[in-house]
């Protein structure tokens, strides 16, 4: 799996990156409102792909990401933010000690995971006690056979999609981590699916597969999720 996501990132970094650019003035408000940092923090981007949430209002910023081209990216974008560091690492072998973190922060980044419970689990490890974790993923429907059909079209369009977990299973994992959760919202994210299938430069055959796997008017909901580690 971290084969397929090195590669299939490093393939489309750029076009990661101009995609990132054009929600993030958006992305930066609603993570701002729903996070209300202090400022002071010291913060970790776990999966930060061009730095999605690394650019955020706080003392310090520390992006981790298993792809140097998206790193890369993301250092392109860091002129103007010097209190941003990126590092090569495994996001579920955080190189970091315990409680280095006073916010620590997931986005779009566990479904690439084989084993997400392991990227939780670090994200908890390094978040200091009573420090906050910050999760935003896509989620799959509670039905089992809806879910399947979801992650089978995801895969046909990317190769690194592990699984979209259902919400009640993420809500385990972070109970499981003793992460109390403080806040949730769900947004519905309607996608064109061309775009979106250009956005994993998904062509060809798979191009074909994934459109004929697609839910009609596909459209992806996201769950916001803020915890506190206790």
């Amino acid at each position: 799996m971290q084969d397929a996501t090195r590669e299939r990132f490093a393939r489309t970094a750029e076009r990661v990156g101009a995609h990132q650019d054009e929600q993030a003035a958006e992305l930066a408000e609603k993570v701002f409102s729903f996070v209300a940092p202090m400022g002071d923090e010291r913060m970790l981007d776990s999966g930060t792909g061009a730095g999605a949430l690394a650019f955020a209002h706080v003392r310090e910023v520390v992006a981790v990401d298993l792809v140097p081209e998206l790193l890369e990216q993301g250092r392109k974008r860091a002129d103007s933010f010097p209190n941003v560091t990126f590092v090569e690492g495994d996001a579920t072998k955080l190189p970091f000690e315990l409680g280095s973190f006073d916010l620590t922060g997931s986005l779009r980044t566990l479904h690439h995971i084989a084993r997400p419970e392991l990227a939780v689990a670090e994200l908890a490890r390094v978040t200091r006690m009573r420090g906050r974790v910050l999760v935003i993923d896509q989620i799959a429907p509670v039905d089992p056979l809806a879910a399947s059909e979801l992650n089978a079209f995801e895969r046909a369009r990317d190769p690194s999609h592990a699984r979209a977990l259902a919400d009640i299973d993420l809500r385990h994992l972070f109970e499981s981590n003793g992460l109390v959760l403080m806040r949730n919202e769900y947004e519905r994210e309607s996608r064109d699916l061309d775009a979106y299938l250009d956005l994993a430069g998904c062509d060809g055959e798979a191009r074909d597969r994934a459109h004929t796997l697609a839910p009609p008017g596909y459209a992806a909901e996201l769950g916001w999720y803020l915890l506190e580690k206790r």
